[in-house]
This record gives structure tokens, sequence and C-alpha cells, in this order.
């Protein structure tokens, strides 16, 4: 007879199997992979500089690569002999240099001045004369070693020469004049052996220290060391833009970049520490040059350099021309010069100069704007979140002044010009906002990229006559467009500026021809302000970029202006420190105003254009939160403003349309009244217990309000909303039982008038029936009643029988419905009770009583009666049993429970399939139970 394994064990097994044969089907295709590979001729060595991986081909390791056989470990590779000979000419050269330095500094006393001259000229000439020699027959390596060795040994011998033939001389004077020799001396040398990599470096290294050692040895001002570096720099970057080799251009921009920017930190710490306007003008005329440098470098560097030149040029332009009229003005103020210095580079705009320096000096701009706006921060956070000291002490009496509400040590009259600022920046964006399409028009030649022609764009990878295949010739950094193109082939476009076809390309292809224009390709370009979502390229280049649209860009324009003035006002009165009143009064103002401004853009789309609402609803919010916090200090200016909160809240959803914006507006309209209810409380002197029913006003209200609404989608968040004001009762009522008691019915109360509606039955019915059987409890325990079932009881035996008629009307209906309520009402206080009597009749009765409901719950098969009988029976039979097996435990060897849970661990595991099986038929068991 066939032996038949349990169905687990098969379904184990046969996923065994199956994982198997994956294994070895991976296994299989990796190694045909393989030998595809190798079966495949060798690829053609690439050119230098050809990068295949940048066209599509794929990368070693990528997956598009051949792969290699499971368990492969490729063999070490031997050393090159090119890289061994690099690390024995390298110890080579590194140990005579060793040799060269200790036989300088060592003993060089011990010869004749002769005998030093002749060391020196023999060692030195045969080291510079060498590499030339060996360089004709072609050991290129070894000549740079030995040129190393030079370039330490002229260093030395300028060493020596300071020592012996100058040793009277300054160090810094004569370190400027051998670092400039030297450099001369090695710039000759490299260009007469241009093979040779490491001279013309070394010799941009030198070329560093003179001007500026020379400027140190004569004891010249800063200034003229600034000067000394800005020269320096600005040779630098001349090496860096027409240098011969890699290696002396990427040393020259590293010096360069280091030298300039030394100096511009000089110019800036003259100007900014200037006496006055007159001592701040040299310094600017240094930040000035070092700005054309900068600029003058953009013209022919690359793009990410350029961008980098123009944010340098942009800053020192602003410290230049800003340091003067600060210098005039008193501290405080001197932010104002900067912002407008910074304010005016937007000027540079319609110059000539590249796109890409251009928009280095809008970065430089955003950057001063934005440390300007930084600098006010401080003082807005503080009129923000200083009222929230008022909480520790309400209606204590109004202040005199906005700064005394405030509580904050700030020291104001430092932060008087950060409302100008503020203001200053809000009418920027606002007038942007409004004038967005004469600035899109202004700004176009210099953000617009390639935008398609009436023929359409330039076909993506045409060469520059047309000729499909040109690496980079159609892609956006090489100034081409990233769109297939328009016109009679593919690759017939020219990768040209602003879309233009190539001669001859016609675009009359028809729709979906290899050269048709894309869809949307003849609309309007990106910025300005049509409707958002739309890209700001025609096609869909791979290469191309999704750029914000012009009505996001002008909606984040609009919403900075909204925040911004705020914040200004806001400010201005902390600076000013205005009375109470009028800080109160006009916080509650600005307010109202941008409610009025998100009601009238509410529900204005998810584009751009909703940013203003949106930006202006949060801005409310947060505003409402301050106003509301500072008028904490008075009894009259709290109702005040919460009234008015309230009503301008409740004024704002009626007004909104529907959406996420009328349901905020409801949500702080319910919030302002729950505050009022707690403020009435407190008016009449009445103990927090004491006002808690006083805040349940609100959540009645809100229980009206969603009886009236019903399926309307602010319905919800209000009810809500007045949930969490009736939590907030009830946790004022805590410290009070009967307080509490009472509470929790009237919640009660609300929840069930909340499940009169249909569509809130299933979930406020039962929260209704928990609330009244805990209120019941909390009365019975404050009023410390010690036999319970005599209040329990006659409420549990009606229940029981409506639910009983309830089933037999309705056999489908659940059995937590019809005696749930009921036996809970009993059982469990019951239990509680139970839990703290000494003596056996009640555990006993009770024990008997749900072992009753438990075997009524299997014989009828009802969930409720099964589930709650039986956890209070076994909640009573553990507190029966608990003494006995705490006294059994403590006569037990220690050892013996850890090895009683291992081995009850042991068996769970060994019989796991049959446990889980277990577990699953008794969940199925349950739920087919009513």
């Amino acid at each position: 007879m066939e032996h038949m394994p349990p169905p687990a064990e098969e379904l184990a097994r046969l996923d065994r199997e199956l994982a198997e044969l994956d294994a070895r089907r991976a296994q299989l295709l990796t190694r045909r992979a393989w030998l595809l590979a190798a079966l495949r001729p060798p690829a053609p060595t690439a050119a230098p500089g050809w990068n295949p991986s940048a066209w599509g081909a794929p990368a070693a390791g990528s997956p598009g690569a051949p792969a290699q056989p499971w368990g492969y470990v490729p063999p070490k590779q031997p050393s090159a002999p090119r890289s061994a000979q690099n690390v024995l000419l390298t110890l080579g050269g590194l140990l005579l240099t060793i040799a060269a330095i200790a036989f300088t500094l060592v003993s060089w006393g011990s010869m004749g001045i002769g005998g030093r001259s002749a060391v020196l000229a023999l060692v030195t000439a045969g080291a510079l004369a060498a590499p030339a020699v060996l360089l004709r027959r072609g050991l290129t390596a070894t000549a740079e070693a030995l040129a190393a060795l030079a370039l330490v040994l002229t260093l030395l011998d300028a060493y020596a020469v300071h020592a012996v033939a100058a040793p009277d001389t300054d160090g810094l004077g004569f370190t400027a004049v051998a670092a400039g020799v030297l450099a001369a001396l090695w710039t000759a040398y490299g260009l007469a052996l241009g093979k040779l990599h490491l001279p013309l470096p070394a010799a941009v290294v030198l070329a560093q220290w003179p001007l500026l050692f020379g400027a140190w040895a004569a004891g010249a001002p800063a200034l003229v060391v600034g000067w000394a570096l800005l020269a320096t720099a600005v040779l630098d970057g001349a090496i860096a833009l027409w240098g011969k080799g890699t290696g002396t251009r990427v040393t020259a921009c590293v010096g360069g970049s280091v030298m300039a920017f030394s100096a511009l930190m000089v110019g800036l710490a003259l100007s900014v520490t200037a006496s006055g306007p007159l001592g701040a003008l040299a310094p600017g005329a240094l930040l000035l040059t070092g700005a054309a440098a900068a600029l003058a470098g953009a013209w022919r560097a690359p793009r990410g350099f350029a961008r980098a030149g123009g944010v340098v040029a942009g800053l020192a332009v602003v410290a230049a021309v800003g340091g003067v009229p600060a210098a005039a003005v008193p501290e405080d103020w001197g932010v104002l010069a900067y912002l407008s210095a910074g304010l005016a580079l937007t000027a540079f705009v319609r110059t000539g100069l590249p796109r890409n320096a251009v928009l280095g000096v809008l970065v430089a701009s955003a950057a001063v704007v934005a440390g300007a706006l930084a600098g006010a921060l401080p003082g807005l956070a503080a009129v923000l979140l200083g009222p929230v000291t008022l909480l520790s002490d309400v209606w204590a009496g109004s202040p005199e002044g906005f700064r005394a509400a405030l509580g904050s040590t700030l020291p104001w009259t430092g932060l008087a010009a950060a409302p100008v600022v503020l203001a200053v920046s809000a009418g920027l964006l606002g007038s942007a906002y409004r004038w967005w399409p004469s600035l899109g028009r202004i700004a176009a030649p210099l953000i617009a990229r390639e935008e398609p022609g009436p023929a359409g764009a330039a076909a993506y990878g045409a060469g520059p006559a047309g000729s499909a295949g040109a690496p980079g010739a159609g892609t956006p950094e090489a100034g081409g467009a990233a769109v297939p193109g328009a016109g009679g082939e593919p690759g017939a476009g020219t990768a040209g500026t602003g879309g233009t076809p190539a001669p001859g390309a016609s675009g009359a292809e028809a729709p979906g021809a290899p050269g048709a224009a894309a869809p949307g390709a003849s609309g309007g370009p990106w910025y300005a302000g049509g409707r958002a979502g739309a890209p700001w390229y025609a096609g869909g280049a791979p290469a191309a970029r999704r750029r914000p649209s012009g009505a996001a860009l002008r909606g984040a324009a609009g919403a900075g202006a909204a925040v911004l003035g705020w914040g200004a006002l806001l400010l201005a009165g902390a600076v000013l420190n205005v009375p109470y009143a009028v800080a109160v009064a006009g916080e509650t103002v600005l307010v109202a105003g941008l409610l009025a401004l998100a009601v009238r853009g509410a529900g204005s789309g998810r584009d751009g254009s909703a940013a203003v609402p949106v930006t202006a609803l949060v801005v409310a919010l947060a505003g409402a939160v301050s106003a509301g916090l500072l008028s904490l200090a008075s009894e009259g200016a709290s109702y005040a403003v919460f009234g008015a909160l309230t009503a301008l809240f409740a004024g704002a959803s009626v007004r909104a349309g529907a959406g996420v914006e009328r349901a905020v507006f409801a949500v702080a309209a319910t919030v302002g009244g729950t505050v009022l209810t707690g403020f009435a409380g407190r008016s009449l002197e009445l103990a927090p217990h004491e006002a808690a029913p006083l805040v349940l006003l609100v959540p009645a209200l809100t229980v009206l309000f969603g009886a009236r609404l019903r399926r309307n989608p602010v319905a919800l968040p209000v009810e809500l909303t007045g949930a969490l004001g009736a939590l907030v009762a009830v946790g004022l009522a805590v410290p009070d039982a009967p307080f509490l008691a009472l509470v929790l019915a009237l919640c009660g109360v609300l929840a069930a008038g909340a499940a009169v509606r249909p569509e809130r039955r299933q979930v406020a019915g039962y929260l209704a029936a928990a609330l009244f059987v805990l209120a019941t409890w909390v009365r019975l325990a404050a009023s410390e009643v010690s036999f319970p079932e005599a209040y329990t009881l006659p409420v549990t035996v009606p229940a029981l029988v409506v639910g009983f008629l309830r089933r037999r009307k309705d056999p489908e209906a659940s059995s937590w419905t019809a005696y749930g309520p009921g036996l809970a009402a009993t059982l469990l206080p019951s239990l509680a009770v139970a839990w703290t009597d000494p003596d056996w009749q009640r555990p006993l009765l009770l024990g008997v009583a749900a072992l009753a409901v438990t075997l009524l719950g299997a014989r009828h098969r009802l969930q409720a009666l099964l589930l709650l009988g039986g956890a209070v029976l076994a909640l009573d039979g553990l507190h029966e049993l608990a003494p006995y097996v705490v006294q059994v435990a403590g006569a037990l060897p220690r050892w013996l429970p850890p090895a009683l849970a291992g081995l009850l661990l042991l068996v769970v595991g060994a019989t796991y399939e049959q446990r889980l099986r277990d577990a699953r038929r008794l969940k199925d068991a349950l739920g087919r139970m009513r």
C-alpha cells in the first residue's frame, strides 16, 4: 500500500524541490551567458576619451554586461612591468632625496667653499641634464624620477645659498626672490622638456609665493597683501585657461582658488571694519577687481567653473558696493546696504556676459537676500513663540507693551532693520507675482533653453551639419535641443540655439514619423505663467529634465510675498514696542486678512496657482495660534480674540467651497469655541472638574451640526474635533470620580445621539454602550459600593431579555450586540471586585456564573458568551490559584522554571505545524460563531 503523506508535508516537499529547480536553472543560465560572451569576438579598443557607457553600452558589472560563470574567481594578475618600474623608481628617487637632504644639513659644514660649490653645481646640473638624455632614449618614468630629485636639489641649493652666501638677508625676502627665480627656471625647464609632467606644476606651486612673501617681507599693510594675493590669483587663472597640460591647469586652478579666496577675505575684512565710507573705498576697489577677474575667467571656463566664478563675482560686488554705504550708517542698518547691492545684481540679466556666469551672479543675489532674511528669523521666532510663556500665568494682567508680553531677552534695538528687510523682500516677490509675464520676457534669453521652433525642435544627437551620431551635439549640455527633432529625417536638426532646424529640415513629416515634432512643441515658454503641469521641453529625449512650470514659480513668489509681508508687520510691532492692545488687535486683523486671501483662492486647483491660498491658510493658522497665546495675558483680550477668531474661521468655512480648506476652517472654529467654553468655566471660578460639563457644550453642538450636514465632507472632521473636546472634558474630570461618572454619562448620551444616524451607528453605538457602562462602574467605585451586583443585575437582566428578543427576531444578529453589553455590565465589575475580595464566596459564585455562560456559548455557538465567560473564568481561576502557584514556585529549585520553559518551547517547536493548524481551526470555529 502506497504511503500518502499529510498535505502539509507534501506541500513543503514540493516547495523544496521547486526551489532547487529554480536555483539549478539560474546556474545554467549564468553559464550559458558566459559561454556566449566567450564565443563573441573581442571588441576593438576604444579611443582615448571615448566612454561607451555614456552612450548606452553596459559598463563592467552592470546588468547588461557578460556574466561570469557561477563560482568563477578571477585569477590574480601579476604586477605589470610598468607598475613595478614605477615603484622602483619612486623608491630610488626617495632614497636619493633623503641622502641629499642629509648631506646638505649634516655634511655641509665640513667642506670648504669651493667643494660646496662644486658639489652643488655638479649634482644639480647632472640631475637637470639627465632627464633630457633619458627622454631621448624613451625612459620617461626614469626621467620623471630624476626631475623630482632635481626639484628637491634646487630647493636645497636655495637653502644652501641663503645659509652660506647671504645669511644676514631677511628670510621672507630671500624666499620671495628664490621662489620667483625657481618658478622661472622650472617654467623654462618644463617648456624645454615638454614630455615631463612634473616641472610645470612645480613652477606653478613656486609662483604662488613671490608676491605674497615680498609684500610680507616689506611690512606692507593688509590691503597691499590682498592685492598681492589677487595678482597671484589672476596669474593662476591665466595659467588655468592657457596653460600646457592637465596637471598644470589643475594646479593653477587650485592655487588660484585659494589665493582669490584669501584676497577676497582680506578685502571683505577691511571693508567691514572700515571707519567710514572713504575707508571702505580702497577695499571695495580690491573686491571689484577680484569680481572683474572672476567674470573675465568665466568667459572661457566650463559651465561649472563659469557659474562658480559668477557666484564669487556677485558676492564680491555686493561686498564692495554695499560696504561703502554700510560704513556710513549705524551697524544695525548696514544689512540694507548689502541687500540693496544684492538686489541690484539682477541687472546683470541684460548684460552680455555668458549665460552660466549670469546664472552664478543671480545665485549670489539670491544668497545675499537669503542671508538678510536669515538675520530676521530670530526676531520673528521670538514674536511667534514668545507668548508661550503666558501659559504659566494666564490672565495675570495686560503688560505695558508688546515686548513685555513676549518675555524675550533679544536685543530689539539691533533688529531695527529686520522688518524693513522682510518688507522689501515681500514687495519684490509681490511685484514678481503681479508682473510675472513681463519678468518672464526679460529673463527669456537667460533661463529659456532650446524652445521648439515652428517646425519642431532640433534632433537629439544631431551633429553640426545634420549628421546623426555626433556625441553630445544634441544634448542640453552641448547647447542643443534634447527632444526628438522635427525635420525630414532623424538627426537632421542642428545643435544650434533656439531650436532652429537644420537647413533643409522642413518639419513637414506626418504625425508619428521619425522626425515629427512632439505634441505641444509649439507651445509657449515654461516661464510665461501658463497652466502648470506641462513640461518645459516639448519631447521625451533621454537628457531632458523637468522644470517647474511658470504657474508654480509664480505661485511660489506670491506665497513668499504673503509670508514675508505678514512677518514684517509682526516684527515691526515688536521693534516699535507698540501697546499690548494694539499688538493683539493687529495680529487678529492680520489673521482676518490672511483668511480672506485663503478663501478667495480656495479650490483653485492643484497646480502652482493654489500656492498662495494654501500658504495663506497655513500662515493664518499660525497667526491665530500666536494671537490666541498673546491674548492670554488679559481676560478681556482672551474673550475678544478667541471670539473673533471663532467667528472668522466659521465665516471662512461658510464662504469657502467644498474641499480641504473648508474642513480646516470648520475645525479651527470648533477649537476656538471649545477654548471659549473653558474660559467661561474659569471666569465662573469653577474647579477644572466642575468646568468639564461646560466644555461638553461644543461637542454637543458638533453632534447637532453633524446631523444637519450628514454626509457632507466637513461633518466628519468637525465631529472628530468635538470628540477631542469631549476627551479634554473627561481629562478635566478625572480628579473627581462623581464628576467623572457624570461626564462619561454625558459623553455616552452624545455618542448615542450620533448613533441615531446610520453612517455613524457602527462606531458611535459601541462607544455609547462602553461609555454608559464605564460611567456606571466609576459611579459605583466613587460610592464605595462593595456589592456591585445589586446595581448591575437589574441592568443585565433586561438587557439580556432585549438581546434574546432581538436574536429571535433576527437570528443573524451578532451575539456581541445582543448579549455583550448586558453580560459585561455584571461580569466585569464583579471580576474587578473579586480580585480584591479576600473571601471565597464571591470568586466561587463568579466562577460558576462564568462557567455557565461559557457552556451556553459553546452549546449555542455564541461568540460573545464563549469569550466573555471564558475570559472571566480564566482570570477568576488565576486569582484563586495565584497564592498556591507562588508557594510552589518558591519551593522549586531555581533552575526548574527555565528548564520547564525550554521544554515547553521544544515541544511547541516540534509540533509547530500541528499547533498552527489547531490555531487556524480555532480561529475558523470562532469566526463561524455569531
